[in-house]
């Protein structure tokens, strides 16, 4: 996001689908504040999602590093009025950080602001914790740039 020629970022918690090569997010928040008025002035956005890890440990240091997996990618924010689309993008989000099936009413979900972000201009990295603890673990990439 952009803020008056400055860039702003702020940390959200958020969900996804993921349809062929589209990547959907989906974020809740107050319907209003800064957040929601830079969006409303400017929809681009750059978004990044890190999942946490584990350090890789080396006898020597150059040979030390990090297992992970990112994703990062540009889209633009689409405030999402449907209530029933709402409530579905509330159940989601629930699932994804709660591990929760839950339903929301009409009422709950036009108490929130629900936005999303599509994408097909994405790209992800990962080193994954190898399967055998000794092993060294190989960098995996997926890219859709367009």
């Amino acid at each position: 996001m952009v803020d008056k020629g400055q860039p702003y970022v702020v940390p959200l918690s958020y969900a996804y689908s993921i349809e062929e090569e589209t990547i959907t997010l989906f974020f809740h928040s107050a319907k209003e504040g800064r957040k929601i008025n830079i969006l409303r002035e400017n929809s681009a956005v750059c978004f990044e999602i890190s999942s946490e890890g584990e350090p890789v440990h080396a006898e020597t240091p150059c040979n030390a590093g990090y297992y992970y997996s990112c994703v990062h990618g540009f889209g633009n924010a689409q405030f999402v009025e449907d209530t029933a689309e709402k409530c579905a993008a509330l159940s989601l989000l629930m699932k994804h950080q709660a591990k929760r099936d839950l339903d929301f009413t009409a009422s709950q979900a036009d108490s929130v602001c629900v936005f999303k972000v599509v994408s097909t201009d994405f790209t992800g990295k990962r080193k994954p914790f190898p399967e055998n603890a000794e092993g060294g673990g190989a960098y995996g990439l997926y890219s859709k740039r367009t």
